[in-house]
């Protein structure tokens, strides 16, 4: 089973991470600092397939790397982890949210309509396989399909082919058996842009366990 590097200490990492973990993989926890204490707290409650280090810790140890960072600093972080993503696949769930004037965010304008973060992070990684999915839902749906009270539709995107295939089989561990193969990493554009669809239905039933249903013959 390959190992997994996860960027991220927050809400999306943990979970992502724990998952991950009770599927049997080994994980590696990323951030800044290679002893966060966030990450720290995440490997004492998740047993000895967990261990933590720096961002560029976690890219040399996993085989496959989510990056569950907040998109206002994902390509701040993938520049200090691009060294060890050489030939791997990073699984970007990430969206370019600018909190900066509250709730409910916007998109950050030079990544949206013409670009994407999911672009932005494959131009800065040429060697690596950038795999867009999982960024149109909340959390808990994201690892738990099942969690959206129905059989939602899984987008993702990416320039190649072999990789988006290992990633459809960790999409598949994680419930998701409707999953749709947009094309190329510019359809992040599409996927990124769904989020203020998402966070004006979250805010208007307060209510996050959602997902989209892509209804096709």
């Amino acid at each position: 089973m390959k190992k997994i590097g996860v960027f991220g200490t927050g809400t999306v990492g943990k979970t992502i991470a724990s998952k991950l973990i009770a599927l049997g993989y080994e994980v590696k926890m990323g951030a800044r600092s290679a002893d966060n204490e966030k990450a720290a707290a995440w490997v004492k409650s998740s047993g000895d397939k967990a261990s933590q280090g720096t961002f560029t810790d976690a890219a040399a140890f996993g085989d496959i790397v989510f990056n569950c960072t907040k998109g206002d600093i994902s390509q701040d972080v993938i520049k200090l982890a691009a060294g060890n993503l050489e030939g791997k696949i990073l699984i970007d769930i990430s969206n370019p949210l600018d909190f900066s004037n509250g709730m409910p965010p916007t998109l950050i304008p030079a990544l949206c309509n013409s670009n994407s973060l999911g672009e932005a992070l494959q131009e800065l990684l040429p060697g690596t396989h950038v795999v867009k999915t999982l960024n149109i839902v909340t959390s808990d749906v994201m690892v738990d399909a099942a969690r959206c009270g129905g059989e939602a539709t899984m987008l993702m995107a990416g320039n190649n082919a072999a990789a988006k295939k290992e990633v459809e089989a960790i999409l598949r561990q994680f419930g998701w058996s409707d999953i749709i193969d947009l094309g190329n990493i510019r359809h992040a554009r599409s996927t990124e842009m769904m989020l203020p669809v998402w966070l004006s239905v979250y805010l208007l039933n307060n209510n996050a366990f959602f997902g989209f249903k892509i209804v096709r013959p």
